[in-house]
């Protein structure tokens, strides 16, 4: 999704955009999670979708996946703006979704205060659940039924999807099923949800080696901006 702080009066651009594709498995291990207990249901939106990332594993366990975003990433979705009041949440029985960071909780709020009251799956930094405004806005009157922690990390990078990164940032699916929302308990994906869902059809979304690409490039771009004589004998010592 957009970062609306820099979008008033004219489109979006890809610069503009927290863009940080989720790995196929991460979704996967969530909706075995969810089918395990009854809840994968016929019909979800995912709001914030991308390339399609999590819309290829939702279409796994859900007869009827929507996908939509507020840029064109020119894979057919449509270009909806989900933060927009004047766009409804849709009669799905959950919304789920990997949210820019910065409009998580506007978004968890539209959808969890819909009329049509869906399910609602955020797949978020660990530390999303602090923050004592964060608390008031949504915590207090809205409690997750579930916050599922990753044993393993889920690493992203920002526009692609590379399997062989590494990441450094713990994250978590925040589940509210449909009201009442007056208790959380808190689980744990156990370690080699990768192994378990990953599936080769993936390959397809895949950018192995972007990371280190870019942790090249950057080295290198850092090499050449530093001043020659940092690296020269002085004769002053």
């Amino acid at each position: 999704m957009i970062n609306r702080a820099v979008v008033n009066s004219r489109l979006p651009s890809s610069g503009d955009l927290e863009f940080w594709p989720t790995p196929p498995w991460a979704t996967r291990a969530l909706c075995a999670f969810l089918k395990q207990r009854g809840l994968a249901h016929s019909s979800c939106w995912e709001p914030c979708c991308g390339e399609g990332h999590m819309v290829h594993a939702l279409n796994d366990y859900f007869q009827h996946v929507t996908g939509s975003d507020v840029f064109d990433y020119g894979k057919g979705f449509p270009v909806v703006d989900a933060l927009d009041p004047a766009v409804e949440v849709p009669a799905v029985d959950w919304v789920i979704t990997n949210p820019a960071f910065t409009l998580a909780e506007q978004l968890a709020k539209k959808v969890l205060d819909a009329p049509t009251r869906p399910s609602l799956a955020l797949l978020n930094r660990s530390n999303w659940s602090e923050g004592g405004t964060r608390y008031y806005e949504i915590f207090e009157k809205r409690r997750p039924t579930w916050t599922i922690q990753f044993s393993e990390r889920v690493p992203m990078i920002q526009g692609a999807w590379d399997p062989e990164a590494s990441s450094a940032t713990a994250y978590a699916w925040f589940v509210w099923v449909a009201p009442p929302f007056d208790q959380t308990i808190h689980e744990w994906f156990p370690p080699t949800q990768e192994t378990q869902f990953t599936r080769l059809s993936d390959r397809a979304f895949a950018m192995p080696g972007e990371a280190a690409r870019r942790r090249a490039a950057k080295a290198a771009e850092g090499a050449e901006s530093r001043p020659a004589d940092l690296f020269e004998e002085r004769a002053d010592g």
